[in-house]
């Protein structure tokens, strides 16, 4: 379904991502997790396409991904959707109208200048919005809404798109706890509700344990773990994070929480 073969990203005489390789051969969620400067957020946006690779290969059912140009680039854009840290959306556009930006990429110019939408459209993206919980914020403008729930809007942009992928680069670490576990619960389950594969950069090995399917540790460019969340044993994570990595092998495998307030967690961009 999904592989990448020696995917490689180099910015002057620094590896950012070095050969990396894995293979999805069904819809699952998975975490990548690593220290900040792992290289986590230049691989999504390579498997966006928003970034070009240095070398090394993109494969999505079998069509070379890397290799894709203009029009046929943006399509798959649409299909490989990506939620920011940040939201990326327009503060002072109402909610509904930065839903509907997700369907940019099968608009006319003209309809993009004069902001029209089709029924239908304006119909899905609020079915959508209800779907997570937020579509009395509809009329209201994105900038007038909380972190967690701007984070809502963004993934509904993202489920507009229809795509068969969705990035989330670290889509909670801007958030307060009680909002970062409402869209991590919402990431899962449009994983589990509509087949779709979700890959998310996360900050804590907690969040990667608690709900994705598969976990892949990144280190200096490099993938050093792919797994399992279970076998992120205390050994598997030192190997992520680094050798002066301060958590024992019990609070590893207690909520991330506790490591917080013990200020033992290491937190990654």
């Amino acid at each position: 379904m999904l592989e990448l073969k020696s995917l490689t990203k180099r910015f002057g005489d620094k590896t950012a991502v070095d050969a990396a390789t894995f293979t999805v051969d069904k819809p699952m969620m998975i975490g990548i997790i690593g220290r900040s400067g792992a290289g986590k957020s230049t691989l999504l946006r390579m498997l966006n396409r928003l970034s070009d690779s240095s070398s090394g290969q993109i494969l999505f059912e079998g069509r070379e991904i890397t290799a894709l140009k203009g029009a046929a680039r943006r399509e798959w854009q649409s299909r490989c959707a990506m939620i920011f840290q940040q939201f990326n959306l327009v503060p002072r556009m109402d909610v509904v109208s930065n839903v509907l930006h997700g369907t940019l990429n099968r608009r006319s110019t003209f309809a993009t200048m004069f902001n029209l939408y089709p029924q239908a459209d304006i119909h899905k993206a609020i079915e959508i919005l209800d779907r997570l919980g937020i579509a009395e914020q509809a009329p209201k403008r994105a900038e007038a809404l909380s972190g967690g729930q701007q984070q809502r809007v963004a993934i509904a942009r993202a489920l507009m798109q229809d795509p068969s992928i969705i990035l989330a680069d670290e889509p909670i670490a801007s958030l307060d706890p009680m909002n970062a576990q409402i869209v991590m619960d919402a990431l899962r389950r449009i994983h589990e509700e509509d087949g779709r594969m979700v890959i998310a950069n996360l900050h804590t090995l907690d969040t990667a344990r608690r709900y994705c399917d598969r976990v892949i540790g990144m280190r200096d460019g490099r993938i050093v773990f792919d797994g399992r969340p279970d076998q992120l044993t205390t050994g598997v994570a030192r190997d992520i994070y680094g050798a002066g990595a301060d958590f024992s092998e019990a609070a590893t495998s207690t909520a991330i929480e506790t490591l917080d307030r013990a200020n033992a967690t290491l937190v990654v961009a």
